[in-house]
């Protein structure tokens, strides 16, 4: 699992980790590790390029609103994000997106919220059938910006 965040996302992060460390989930931390002022697309980029290059197989971002963060990872070819600030739309996002990363709003949820946000989202599977076909055409978007 590939962790990265700005500084406003690191609070929030950090509660995830150690949420991670219980449930016995392996992750590597992209950064960034402190309340110094930092840019999140730099962190996004790290994070999404290890999910890319099949270092990490899925990754869990961090901001102030979760959008910014996701907004940059998505520029990665063969990234699906999802902002989500709530549980069902976390679980439809890997069932039927098959999202591989999952960005979270340190101003806009709470760590307990963001702890079942995770777990639905690690605990759907990628339903596939006419998911499968819809995502496919999202892939030949994002390669030819056509259909």
């Amino acid at each position: 699992m590939a962790l990265a965040s700005d500084y406003v996302g690191c609070e929030l992060k950090q509660k995830i980790m150690a949420y991670l460390d219980e449930k016995q989930v392996p992750y590597i931390d992209f950064g960034s590790t402190d309340l110094a002022v930092s840019d999140y697309p730099v962190y996004a980029l790290k994070a999404a390029k290890a999910v890319q290059s099949g270092e990490c197989a899925q990754g869990i971002l961090f901001c102030g609103t979760g959008v910014g963060i996701s907004i940059a990872a998505n520029k990665v070819r063969g990234i699906r994000c999802v902002c989500c600030s709530e549980p069902y739309s976390a679980l439809m996002a890997r069932e039927h997106n098959d999202a591989n990363m999952l960005a979270l709003g340190t101003r806009v949820v709470g760590g307990e919220l963001a702890k079942m946000i995770v777990d639905q989202w690690l605990g759907g599977e990628f339903l596939g059938g006419i998911h499968a076909e819809r995502v496919a055409m999202i892939t030949k978007i994002e390669q030819t910006g056509d259909l």
